[in-house]
């Protein structure tokens, strides 16, 4: 066990424990635990965002992904990026000026019915627990290969950890730890592109002509079909990736933790700077550890390729650039699961017990203590998950809670916020059709099923593509606009008041 590592570690853990002590002082109310009070700029919120949005799955799986399948794996670098456009120019400013704290909060300033709330909520917490799981697999493969302990215990402290920041300190210690990690990746992802670079004498071209014969693939590392052998399969994944962001309950979370709509879009363009530079750097990791580190130590590692970056840091810079990336990408991952526990949480408190069971006749000391009870039930859940999905690559993982809330969340959303004639039951038939198909087409596809063995069960898959976008996200829109049709609910006042506020932001300043 390496002491540098330990130093760097504790070092993370102590400095991320402190921010919490001082946060824990600042979070007493409901809108403090949830959004911060509200009161973080938007370079603040920008960097927060991305330290949100930069997961796991960012940092360890898209860069295990490129080393093993080249091109399909900056599919998802891709995906992640031009999502964020989708969120810049549909979901940002509509959503902070309707909105409190949570998604079902925008769509009850619509739809007043407990049912669209509860179904929201399910939603939320749904997508949440497949996000949760990706990270606590990339957390467990990276502390097994740092200090060799075994892999449950791995995903047992990070998951304790996570935890802990969320109970006391809310959303201004879980945005504090996101904006120090964001930094950290940032600085971190940069020094290692730059150290294969100059092994490459800078000349990108030669990098290129090398990894051609890094990998057992050869010349067709550079060109798709490595992963998907089904065109359909990378259809798929790039329209989860693209339209998933715009449903992510965590990220849409973070719009409510400043003052304005104004502020909110400035924090989306913060954003997409750091988000955009990071995913184009992602090339440089991934060939890095094709070239530097080799194919079959990658898969000797970790099966689905989470250790490559650290790897390549140890080939490049020995023991000390390996202790700061992986002290980094630990603290990518807390704080990463700590914004999820606290999306969760909030869906669970706020809408269900405070809004649902409550009546709305709820104190702020009830619902942060509830709140806190549901931190602990969703990160409980999550860990026992996570232990059975060892052997996924935690970027695949994450398009799959791209692919629900792609499917469930934003076909509710641009419904909502667009249509005139939406209205509760065509609320509620959206999000389950695109919840439930996704889910179900998931446990049939092959990421579940294989006749190898080499799924998490033995079979024959039903559904062919391993990612069900192309099918669920159509469902969810079809299942909406079928369920409105088919009602006689008219509110088109309502649907006034909405578009009003949506694009004004009128609510708050009266």
């Amino acid at each position: 066990m390496n002491m540098t590592v330990i130093v760097l570690f504790l070092a993370i853990v102590i400095s991320t424990l402190v921010i919490t002590y001082f946060a824990a002082k600042k979070t007493r109310t409901a809108s403090e635990f949830y959004t911060a009070g509200g009161g973080l700029t938007g370079w603040q919120n920008g960097l927060a965002i991305a330290g949100d949005y930069l997961s796991a799955a960012s940092f360890l799986g898209i860069a295990g992904a490129i080393a093993l399948n080249g091109f399909d794996g900056f599919l998802y670098s891709i995906g992640y990026l031009v999502a964020y456009l989708v969120v810049l120019f549909i979901v940002a400013e509509p959503l902070r000026n309707l909105g409190k704290y949570t998604l079902a909060d925008m769509v009850s300033a619509r739809f007043d019915a407990k049912k669209v709330r509860g179904v929201a909520a399910f939603s939320t917490i749904t997508i949440v627990i497949f996000y949760m799981i990706a990270q606590l697999v990339g957390a467990g493969a990276l502390i097994q290969l740092l200090f060799g302990i075994e892999y449950w215990l791995a995903v047992l402290l990070v998951g304790v950890m996570m935890t802990t920041y969320v109970l006391f300190g809310g959303m201004t210690a879980t945005s504090w730890v996101q904006i120090i990690k964001a930094v950290l990746l940032m600085v971190g992802t940069l020094l290692i592109s730059l150290i294969v670079l100059f092994k490459f004498n800078f000349n990108i071209m030669q990098m290129f002509t090398e990894v051609k014969t890094a990998t057992p693939h050869g010349a067709d590392y550079l060109n798709p079909g490595i992963q998907s052998k089904l065109p359909l399969d990378s259809i798929s994944l790039m329209l989860a990736l693209v339209l998933g962001t715009a449903g992510l309950p965590h990220i849409l979370m973070r719009f409510f933790t400043v003052k304005d709509a104004k502020t909110a879009r400035s924090s989306v363009v913060t954003a997409t700077w750091i988000v955009g530079i990071f995913y184009i750097l992602t090339i440089f990791l991934g060939f890095g550890a094709a070239i530097f580190v080799g194919y079959d130590r990658i898969i000797e590692a970790n099966p689905a390729g989470n250790m490559a970056a650290p790897l390549l840091a140890d080939a490049l810079g020995g023991d000390l650039l390996m202790s700061f990336v992986a002290a980094v990408a630990f603290a990518t991952i807390l704080a990463v699961v700590a914004g999820l526990v606290l999306s969760g949480a909030s869906a669970f408190a706020h809408d269900i017990y405070g809004q649902i069971i409550k009546k709305g006749k709820v104190t702020e000391k009830e619902q942060v203590l509830a709140a806190r009870f549901a931190s602990i039930g969703v990160a409980f859940f999550s860990i026992v998950l996570a232990l059975f999905a060892q052997n996924l690559n935690v970027a695949f993982l994450v398009a799959l809670a791209f692919c629900v809330a792609a499917s469930a969340n934003l076909p509710i959303i641009v419904y909502t916020i667009y249509w005139k004639r939406f209205n509760t039951t065509g609320a509620i038939t959206g999000v389950l059709s695109g919840l439930l198909s996704a889910i179900i087409l998931v446990v049939v596809s092959p990421n579940v099923l294989s006749p190898e063995g080499t799924a998490i069960f033995v079979g024959e898959p039903l559904f062919p593509l391993s990612n069900p976008a192309i099918v669920s996200v159509p469902l969810g829109f079809i299942g909406g606009y079928l369920g409105t049709i088919f009602s006689r609910e008219r509110d088109l006042k309502r649907y006034t008041e909405v578009k009003v506020k949506a694009n004004t932001g009128y609510r708050e300043s009266n």
